[in-house]
């Protein structure tokens, strides 16, 4: 079941039109990466402490399910931003490109639906599953002491299932790089983990690996990011309200996103190289990141 799901998420990405731009056929993601995580890995429990009380466990998920179950495994991909949308948002330097927006929009619709497919697909199985973002339970918690968070980030769940680590501007930085979508889905088939082979929850970011690099800071238009981290705030402010305000209309979304910060960076298709390995050596392997 483990190839036949990741070989399914794959062949979905590949082939589903509804991965692919109206005008000319062209995908909005390429060839995603996927990785498990167990369930009751403790990290899920970290998270309470990490994001918040809030921020909700797979099997607290699965208790909220009619009847009741016990969660085995949380199935998380990344879907990386084709090159030639990547290509054109290097180019923009206050709003981002048309195809980034479009992607955001349309692409994130992609993304919803490849949740119910393989949530679908595990029931056919005789397995049951729910996609967390997707779960009538999942809330946004606007003003929480770490900022604006949800009862399921993506992301962690995604560190949790070993696709990557955080950045300075707290996106997933995969051996793919930092320019994705991510989803995930929980279910009661056990799978093995994927292992999580980075050194610590931020070591693939150079900034954090070895104080160098921090070339996203430069890419905000509006200084949301500095030596210090990610205004949550400032971001949001200028991603949901300034940008589709500006933009919107003329590209023909409500969402667009923004992808400056994960465009013209070193990290944008791969984990850069440095001095230090990102590799796991070190005690601080496997430490909780931050929200």
């Amino acid at each position: 079941m483990r190839d036949a799901l990741r070989g399914m998420i794959e062949r979905l990405v590949r082939d589903d039109q509804g991965n692919r731009f109206a005008e000319n056929g062209a995908p909005y993601f390429t060839e995603p990466l996927v990785g498990f995580a167990s369930a009751d890995d403790p990290l899920f429990t970290q998270y309470k402490s990490v994001i918040g009380t809030f921020h909700l466990t797979p099997a607290e998920l699965a208790q909220r399910e009619i009847p009741p179950w016990q969660p085995a495994t949380v199935i998380c991909w990344a879907l990386p931003v084709s090159e030639e949308t990547r290509r054109g948002n290097r180019a923009e330097t206050t709003y981002p490109s048309r195809a980034w927006a479009q992607t955001r929009q349309h692409g994130e619709a992609f993304n919803a639906s490849l949740r119910r497919q393989v949530v679908q697909f595990l029931v056919d199985a005789g397995y049951r599953a729910f996609a967390p973002q997707l779960h009538p339970a999942w809330r946004e918690y606007p003003d929480s002491p770490v900022g604006i968070a949800s009862s399921w980030s993506e992301r962690h769940a995604a560190y949790a299932a070993g696709l990557g680590t955080f950045s300075l501007n707290d996106a997933l930085i995969t051996p793919r790089g930092i320019a994705h979508r991510l989803g995930s889905v929980v279910t009661d088939l056990a799978i093995e983990p994927t292992e999580r082979p980075w050194s610590d929850h931020r070591s693939n970011c150079l900034w954090y690996r070895e104080g160098s690099c921090g070339a996203c800071i430069g890419r905000c238009p509006v200084g949301a990011l500095t030596r210090e981290g990610h205004d949550k705030g400032i971001c949001r402010g200028y991603v949901y309200g300034a940008v589709p305000e500006a933009v919107g209309e003329r590209y023909g979304v409500t969402s667009t996103g923004c992808g400056l910060c994960q465009t013209k960076v070193p990290c944008e298709d791969r984990i850069p190289a440095g001095k230090v390995s990102p590799l796991a050596g070190n005690p601080a392997a496997g430490a909780s990141p931050a929200p």
